[in-house]
């Protein structure tokens, strides 16, 4: 048995972690820990796509006319993939996606780079969402800096990009 001093000691304890989790100092913490999970979703996505690569001689999902990340990226569910929930960035507010589902009826939280293949590893796959679609020049911002929508998965943090070889870089 545990005497009363060490049950409050515990629950004292308790109470502390959860103030630290959920008390409103905590907001930058939070962001960064959804920033940290994205990683992890964005190195799942990889791995889906590795997958999809070794079986198309080494490309990445391509669709011709394709005018969203959504479009291409369908051809990873569900033969690829069917935990659909890595597409949703937990830094961003959309909706979780069914598993399984089809991509096309959604939307998800990356922009994807179309027509990469697994041999350019240090080329840019995917990103968080981004300020816009167009091409950044060297020293624009790609995500937003003020924390306001669009490209602000991660508020005032910036984002992560997935490279073709799997590792991810956070930049702000």
């Amino acid at each position: 048995g545990f005497s009363l001093i060490e049950m409050l000691a515990v629950l004292l304890v308790v109470l502390v972690l959860i103030g630290l989790y959920w008390g409103p100092a905590t907001g930058g913490s939070r962001q960064r820990r959804a920033r940290t999970d994205c990683q992890t979703h964005l190195q799942k996505i990889h791995m889906a796509m590795a997958i999809y690569a070794n079986d198309h001689a080494g490309r990445f999902p391509e669709l011709a006319g394709a005018r969203t990340s959504e479009e291409a990226l369908d051809a990873l569910v569900p033969r690829y993939t069917v935990d659909t929930g890595v597409f949703t960035c937990p830094g961003s507010k959309d909706a979780p996606l069914p598993s399984g589902e089809s991509l096309r009826k959604h939307k998800i939280s990356y922009a994807y780079y179309m027509g990469r293949r697994a041999a350019d590893a240090q080329q840019v796959l995917m990103s968080d969402q981004q300020v816009n679609t167009q091409a950044k020049a060297a020293g624009e911002f790609a995500f937003s800096i003020t924390g306001k929508p669009p490209g602000n998965n991660h508020g005032k943090l910036g984002g992560n990009f997935l490279f073709c070889d799997g590792h991810v870089e956070a930049t702000t």
